[in-house]
């Protein structure tokens, strides 16, 4: 479970992100969603400990990220995935390399206890042997967001954070991206936060939903309830596509 509690951040004096309060639960997807601009990006580097928050708590169970030292920080990042908007694959490495690079980084793991770390991420993400060596060049855009998530779980996360996982992708391939970081959610009971514009996404896994308008949270629900709510700000959002309004008026 991730927490925040009343937090600010501003910069310059101009407030970006005000008053917050939100629980992020385990073992559920959570998203959250908003135009761009809307203050969500700067809200997930505030949770990760990139940004510097001005007031408030972010609690990552038991911990209080904002009164801990910079060594149980270092510790605590540790138990955090993180898939990139890209992907951020090293073109260098090859697939099962880059799947084991924070492998190398921060344990001291046999070569061949390594080795069946990477045999376990990759067959989580449904990636066959005949991959393992190729370079991410080589592979398809969809691939590479499973590769991605292989890497983000290599260290057994506690925490998992993606930052429009499904950017780029067909809709076929981008609901097969958010289904299997919702399964593997589920199986690992990691808590899993999901930055995202993706309505497909919102109906598909949001199991959690908070709307960020304008550096304020205007609304937080579910997938089932989303699509029937009265709140104003959220329906401009949603149903500024059409497949949507349409959606609703047959509800």
């Amino acid at each position: 479970m991730i927490e925040i509690k009343n937090l600010y951040k501003s910069f310059e004096g101009q407030t970006v992100l005000k008053d917050i309060s939100f629980r992020f639960q385990q073992g559920i997807t959570n998203l959250i969603i908003g135009r761009s601009g809307s203050g969500k990006t700067v809200l997930v580097k505030s949770i990760l400990g990139l940004l510097e928050i001005d007031e408030g708590e972010i609690w990552y169970d038991e911990k209080n990220f904002v009164k801990i030292s910079q060594k149980e920080r270092k510790a605590l990042r540790r138990e955090i995935g993180m898939v990139f908007q890209g992907g951020a694959l090293f073109d260098s490495l090859s697939v099962e390399a880059n799947v084991g690079f924070p492998l190398e980084m921060f344990t001291n793991l046999t070569a061949r206890e390594k080795e069946k770390r990477i045999d376990f991420c990759l067959d989580h993400v449904n990636i066959e042997k005949t991959a393992y060596k190729l370079f991410p060049s080589e592979i398809s855009g969809g691939m590479k967001k499973r590769v991605a998530i292989a890497r983000a779980i290599a260290l057994n996360p506690k925490y998992l954070f993606c930052d429009e996982p499904n950017s780029g992708l067909d809709p076929e391939t981008a609901t097969i991206i958010d289904r299997l970081i919702q399964d593997l959610t589920k199986e690992f009971q990691m808590t899993t936060i999901i930055n995202t514009h993706d309505m497909n996404s919102v109906l598909e896994i949001g199991e959690s939903v908070m709307f960020i308008s304008k550096g304020e949270v205007w609304w937080e629900g579910t997938n089932k309830e989303i699509l029937k709510t009265n709140n104003e700000k959220l329906n401009d959002f949603i149903f500024a596509n059409k497949i949507y309004d349409q959606m609703r008026k047959d509800l």
